[in-house]
C-alpha cells in the first residue's frame, strides 16, 4: 500500500485552520519517514501563496517525495475567472514543471464547485488550455460532480485525471463502486477520508465510509498508485499520534480485503 499524507497533518494546525501549509515543511518529511508513510501530497494554499518554498527558484524540491501539487488557493467561486484561475495556477504548474513533480490536484468543491452546468462549461473553456500548455503534466481533479458530469471534463484531454477522494464520494451519497468502475483508468490518487452522510469528517472506520468495498474494488481493478491520508484531526499536539492510529486502521482494513 502506497500511502502518504496531505502536506500539514503531520504538524499543528496554522492559525486554527484544518489544512494550511505548515511553517515547519521541512520537518515534515523527516517524520514521514518515521511514520513509515511513503509521499506528502504538497499543500499550496492561499495564506501561503506569497511564501510557499514551492516558488522559489532557490528552493529544490525535486528529491523529496512529493505526489502532487495540491492547488488549494483554487478552491474560490472564481473558478471561472480566466485572469483569477491564471494568476494562481499557472505558477503551480510551472513549478511542477521545474521540480519534476507530474501531478497537479485541483479540488472543485465548496466555493468552487463545477456542478452548475454553466459554470462547468466556464470552467471546462479555461482549464483545457492548461493541458495544451502543460503536456507532460497530470491534471487530478478532486469533485463533488455525478459521474456523468465529471467525465465531460475527463473527456477533454487525456491529461485529465480522477482524485478519487472517499469521504466526499460518501457524503455526497455516490456510490463508490460504480465511481471506481467508471473512472479506474482516469484514478490517479486517492484520498483516504471518512465521512458521515451528512458530511462530518470522523476518524476512519467510524463513518459511513465503507473502505472494505472501496479497497476491494480498486484492488481487483488493478489500482496501484498514492493513497494520501486526509483524515480527521486529532486534539492539537498529538498530531503524530493520530496519525499513527489512522494509518494502523486503514492498514488493517486494507489487508481485510
Amino acid at each position: 500500500m502506497n500511502l502518504g499524507i496531505i502536506q500539514g497533518r503531520l504538524s499543528r494546525p496554522v492559525n486554527g485552520h484544518i489544512q494550511e501549509f505548515p511553517d515547519n515543511w521541512m520537518d515534515e518529511f523527516v517524520i514521514l519517514n518515521e511514520c513509515g508513510l511513503s509521499h506528502i501530497e504538497w499543500l499550496i494554499t492561499k495564506g501561503s501563496c506569497n511564501t510557499n518554498p514551492a516558488f522559489d527558484d532557490d528552493v529544490f524540491l525535486q528529491d523529496l517525495p512529493i505526489s502532487s501539487l495540491c492547488a488549494d488557493t483554487m478552491v474560490d467561486e472564481r473558478i471561472t475567472n480566466r485572469t483569477y484561475v491564471d494568476y494562481y495556477l499557472t505558477p503551480i504548474c510551472e513549478s511542477a514543471v521545474r521540480n519534476g513533480i507530474d501531478m497537479v490536484t485541483i479540488p472543485l468543491l465548496e466555493g468552487s464547485s463545477v456542478q452548475d452546468p454553466k459554470i462547468r462549461n466556464d470552467f471546462k473553456n479555461i482549464i483545457w488550455k492548461f493541458a495544451k500548455r502543460y503536456p507532460n503534466l497530470k491534471f487530478s481533479f478532486e469533485c463533488e460532480l455525478s459521474i456523468d458530469a465529471l467525465r465531460e471534463i475527463l473527456e477533454l484531454s487525456n491529461n485529465f485525471n480522477v482524485t478519487y477522494d472517499t469521504g466526499n464520494i460518501t457524503s455526497y451519497g455516490l456510490d463508490h463502486e460504480e465511481y471506481i468502475e467508471t473512472f479506474y483508468e482516469k484514478i490517479v490518487n486517492v484520498h483516504l477520508k471518512d465521512r458521515t452522510f451528512d458530511a462530518k469528517t470522523v476518524y476512519p472506520g467510524t463513518g459511513d465510509t465503507n473502505f472494505k468495498i472501496i479497497f476491494d474494488k480498486l484492488s481487483f481493478m488493478g489500482y496501484n498508485g498514492p493513497y494520501t491520508m486526509q483524515t480527521a484531526r486529532g486534539p492539537e499536539g498529538q498530531e503524530i499520534e493520530t496519525v499513527l492510529k489512522h494509518k494502523k486502521i486503514l492498514e488493517e482494513l486494507y489487508g481485510a480485503k
